[in-house]
């Protein structure tokens, strides 16, 4: 699914990377624990994060993460945008809170990050 289509769903907006909304990518994982995001993530996955410091930047470096989106209409500050921009990743904020973001994207086909590498966990057990 492509970023722009992403940014269209959860009517968001771009904070900064607009040149990269043609981008496809096959995941996406909603999380505020930067932790969950470097054991669980890897690429062609968008993050959903409630998260506005620079630590997001620097786990979606390190994760090979190209867009995040801020949710709850929360926006990073300008070292933030600033550091996103050099790094080529794609900020967008929409305001929906979490659980609705992932619901949308969810619903229009785009596959939770449990997916990545072929491993999804037991739902019998729920």
């Amino acid at each position: 699914m492509k970023l722009r289509e992403i940014k269209d769903m959860v009517n968001a907006d771009v904070l900064t990377g607009e040149d990269i909304l043609d981008m496809d990518v096959k995941y996406a994982f909603g999380c505020d624990l930067m932790s969950d995001v470097l054991s669980l993530v890897n690429g062609d996955t968008i993050l959903l994060t409630g998260l506005v410091n620079i630590q997001t930047i620097r786990t979606a470096e390190m994760m090979d993460i190209k867009c995040i989106i801020y949710v709850r209409g929360k926006t990073p500050d300008e070292l933030t945008i600033n550091l996103a921009k050099e790094k080529g990743i794609c900020l967008m904020s929409t305001q929906y809170i979490m659980f609705d973001a992932c619901g949308i994207l969810y619903k229009n086909g785009l596959k939770g990050a449990e997916h990545i590498n072929g491993k999804s966990f037991d739902k019998s057990t729920l």
